[in-house]
């Protein structure tokens, strides 16, 4: 019988104002002085300020990279280990959604395994843990503030790289869903949409487990049922709660079974077009589930009731395309563009982004081996 193993940070805060207790997490972790990830937006929004004034407040100083890029680069990551290591950091804090994390991963593998980040893309690579490390989040999607997944852009072959160890999990996460409220309007739709395609392709995953099954299975209820009300209202804090809840627990479940060939298709969209990864990844994830439906029905047939759908009298394979059309639905109500053509994608790319999508680490738990052919299908019947 197969080992399982399960990845989750050592603390995870969660609701309404557990941002105030990050002062002292840090003091827990016997740190003197972070470097605080970030991007532009958070700057602007007046989230980097905050954080450094609790900080300081509490009489702990603070250094702070905000130049991190939608689909954080090699350079990024290369501009924060190099300000980690001039201003004597001992510790990490990132702060927004997936890039800034991705991009605090990256500089925390940099600083402690030393070499360029290209070196350790793939499974376990690295041999020395990341520096105490502290995750912030401010949107309900990626949920990289909890998973030992880094995915980073190479800057010279437009490559997404995927990093997945264990050794990258943040020791702490914080979801308070009082930082989502201010959350751009386009973001909510995305990372909603992102978070439900964790939970999915983690769901029909070859790697599936009971633990991650039922975590899918949560996250993907709460988002059938809050996801429209959060992107209708920003400021209903139940909705941003349970959305909160909702990523976090389809994070536990990709973060242990992985994922499927939505990722690795949408990781070279993002790669070639510098497209928002949660809008690529609900473009992409009816078309996915097509393929994927034969050698997982009943599974889906399974998704189709967590969404909502009536079920009852329906023979597995009707109750499984659903699960399908409720996922279009929910896409279509939140606004998420409905063809790669809207976004810029050019048929001549694909042939190369289907070649990258093959070596992606995420397509080795897909229900289905594909081959490029059937790939390239899908990125076509998705143009």
């Amino acid at each position: 019988m197969a080992i399982e193993a399960f990845f989750v940070p050592n603390v995870s805060l969660m609701g309404e104002g557990c941002l105030a207790s990050l002062a002292e997490r840090v003091q827990m972790l016997n740190c003197k002085k972070p470097l605080l990830v970030a991007d532009g937006g958070m700057t602007q929004l007046g989230y980097t300020a905050r954080i450094v004034k609790l900080l300081e407040e509490a009489g702990i100083p603070c250094a702070v990279y905000d130049g991190t890029v939608p689909n954080p680069t090699d350079h990024n990551v290369e501009e924060g280990t190099a300000l980690y290591r001039s201003e004597g950091c001992d510790m990490l804090i990132s702060l927004g959604g997936g890039s800034a994390h991705d991009c605090c991963k990256g500089v925390g593998i940099l600083a402690t395994n030393g070499g360029q980040i290209q070196d350790y893309e793939g499974l376990d690579q690295l041999t020395q843990p990341l520096p105490p490390y502290i995750a912030i989040n401010t949107t309900a999607g990626t949920a990289s503030e909890m998973t030992r997944f880094t995915i980073i852009t190479n800057s010279s072959s437009h490559v997404k790289m995927a990093i997945v160890d264990w050794r990258v999990t943040p020791d702490v996460a914080i979801n308070d869903p009082e930082l989502m409220v201010d959350m751009p309007p386009s973001l909510t739709p995305a990372t909603g949409m992102d978070a439900l395609t964790h939970a999915i392709e983690a769901y029909v995953s070859t790697a599936a487990t009971p633990i991650t099954d039922a975590c899918a299975l949560q996250a993907i209820s709460l988002i059938g049922q809050y996801l429209r009300k959060a992107v209708a209202r920003g400021d209903d804090m139940e909705a941003r709660d349970k959305m909160a809840y909702a990523e976090y627990l389809a994070g536990m479940a990709f973060n242990n079974a992985s994922l499927g060939y939505v990722h690795a298709m949408s990781h070279q969209l993002g790669g070639f077009y510098n497209l928002p990864h949660g809008v690529c990844n609900a473009l992409l994830l009816p078309h996915v589930c097509r393929v994927n439906l034969m050698a997982s029905t009943e599974r889906f047939a399974d998704i189709a009731a967590a969404l909502g759908e009536v079920t009852d009298g329906l023979s597995e394979r009707d109750a499984a395309y659903m699960a399908i059309d409720a996922i279009e639905e929910l896409s279509n109500d939140v606004g998420i563009p409905q063809t790669l053509s809207e976004l810029g994608v050019k048929e001549e790319d694909i042939p190369t982004m289907v070649g990258n999508a093959q070596k992606d680490v995420c397509c080795l738990t897909n229900p289905r081996k594909l081959t490029d052919d059937e790939v390239a299908a899908i990125y076509r019947s998705a143009l």
